[in-house]
């Protein structure tokens, strides 16, 4: 008796991409009508020399900075915001103390624009996504308001960006070492993502594991002994008093909890059921699927990313451009499964809908709920697809992605012959699995802006501490 079983029907994709062509053109259509409707748009506002009202994160981290260099306080300054980022961070800005406060910003946002189309770009060549592809894809990033947030407010997310990409490409190429050391020294910049360092711990992988927790509290020990001894505990001791700020531009479970009247605790325990389950989940596929289990260098990371930032108290609708790679991965498995590109693409198109939406819903209204719960929801729903795409059921081989499939494994005591050959090389363009080896066939089916204008909120007092 054959142990092959026959081949599943595929998703109905026409249906599918109907409805995520439509999903686009809405995104669309929602950003230019904010765009009118509410003058002027964030980057119109970058050229401001206000440091204080416009660009209050990066007057935040620069001060600190002075305020290192001088040998003062970190936590201690003249800024508008209390900075509530470890010590680490205001080590590594310290060259921006040397510059005046409008030149480094300008510099600070001329890089940040650089490492993230250039982290875009890295992502899209290891992907072998197509020039007509990437070309589309850096045209979103460029339009699109996490990235005009994170400029304006000059914010640290393209550095962080650079981090999770060079850990992700290292995974990618076979050095889970350095991957692990990448993804340490980034959480040790922003500890909210820490939730990815567990990650090598569900799937038994103890050296990167070990690599990953040492290289987080190696690069936040360094921080602290440069900033002195004391700056470690001031930070300790701001994150942990810091109320979730009531804003709908916090994403996060917590904030949505304090916009609908309840404690912030129930969006953490909420928050934390989710990221459990997400690391549950990944476990459970890795444990049932082949030797290889989940690829690291796939989505997983990014699921659990948008996990911890379901979980943290602050989790801005800027921090969507940390999950963009995996985005990309969803385009670049378009032959594996055809939905995933029209999923791909309504992700990248909620992000161009500008921060003019809040205006939309004012705060205290208990109509507005439902329109201020917005992002959150993307948030939701990044979480979904990414967690969804992470298991082998669909996704055949990480070789797959590149686009460059795999072989499937022959049958025990089979020889490759011409015909094997013959079929590893259309294996990628065949749309049935019911003519492979019985060995195949068992394998597992398993940023603080104000809501009313869209500029720097005033009334938040931090600046981004998640």
């Amino acid at each position: 008796m054959s142990d092959v079983r026959p081949a599943r029907p595929g998703p109905p994709t026409s249906g599918r991409h109907l409805a995520a062509g439509l999903l686009v053109l809405l995104c669309v259509a929602v950003a230019v009508a904010l765009q009118v409707a509410f003058p002027p748009g964030l980057v119109a506002l970058l050229p401001s020399p206000d440091m204080h009202e416009l660009h209050p994160d990066f007057d935040t981290f620069r001060a600190s900075a002075v305020a290192l260099v001088q040998g003062g306080d970190i936590y201690d300054t003249p800024a508008k915001l209390r900075n509530l980022n470890p010590p680490l961070l205001t080590v590594l800005l310290t060259p921006f103390a040397l510059l005046d406060a409008l030149p480094a910003y300008r510099l600070f946002v001329a890089l940040t624009l650089l490492t993230v189309v250039g982290a875009v770009l890295v992502v899209a060549r290891e992907l072998r996504l197509t020039a007509g592809a990437t070309t589309a894809v850096v045209l979103v990033v460029l339009a699109s308001s996490p990235l005009h947030g994170t400029l304006l407010l000059g914010q640290i997310y393209g550095l962080l960006l650079v981090g999770l990409v060079a850990g992700w490409a290292a995974e990618r190429r076979g050095h889970p070492l350095l991957a692990a050391a990448c993804y340490g020294v980034t959480v040790a910049l922003k500890p909210s993502l820490a939730p990815l360092l567990l990650l090598p711990l569900v799937v038994r992988r103890w050296r990167p594991a070990a690599v990953g927790l040492g290289a987080a509290a190696a690069a936040s020990l360094v921080g602290a002994l440069t900033a002195g001894p004391d700056s470690g505990l001031r930070w300790l001791r701001i994150g942990l008093t810091e109320p979730v700020p009531d804003t709908a531009d916090n994403a996060s479970l917590p904030g949505l909890a304090v916009r609908l009247g309840l404690p912030s605790v129930v969006g953490t325990l909420l928050g934390l059921a989710v990221l459990a389950a997400t690391l549950f989940v990944l476990g459970r596929w890795h444990r049932e699927a082949d030797p290889r289990g989940i690829d690291l260098a796939g989505t997983a990371p990014w699921a659990v990313l948008a996990a911890a930032l379901l979980m943290s108290p602050i989790a801005w609708h800027n921090y969507l451009m940390l999950l963009w790679p995996g985005v990309l991965l969803l385009l670049a498995r378009g032959a594996a499964a055809p939905y995933r590109p029209g999923r791909a693409a309504v992700l990248l198109a909620v992000a161009v809908i500008p921060v003019s939406w809040n205006a939309l819903w004012p705060a205290g209204e208990w109509w507005a709920v439902p329109g201020r719960m917005l992002y959150c929801a993307v948030l939701v729903a990044y979480w979904w697809v990414l967690l969804s795409s992470s298991g082998r059921r669909w996704r055949g081989t990480s070789r797959e992605v590149s686009g460059v499939s795999e072989p499937p494994a022959a049958a025990p005591g089979s020889a490759a012959g011409p015909s094997t050959v013959a079929e590893r090389s259309s294996s990628a363009s065949r749309s049935s699995v019911s003519s492979r080896s019985s060995a195949w066939a068992r394998r597992p089916v398993s940023a603080g802006l104000d809501e009313a204008t869209g500029s720097p909120a005033s009334a938040t007092g931090t600046a981004d501490a998640s």
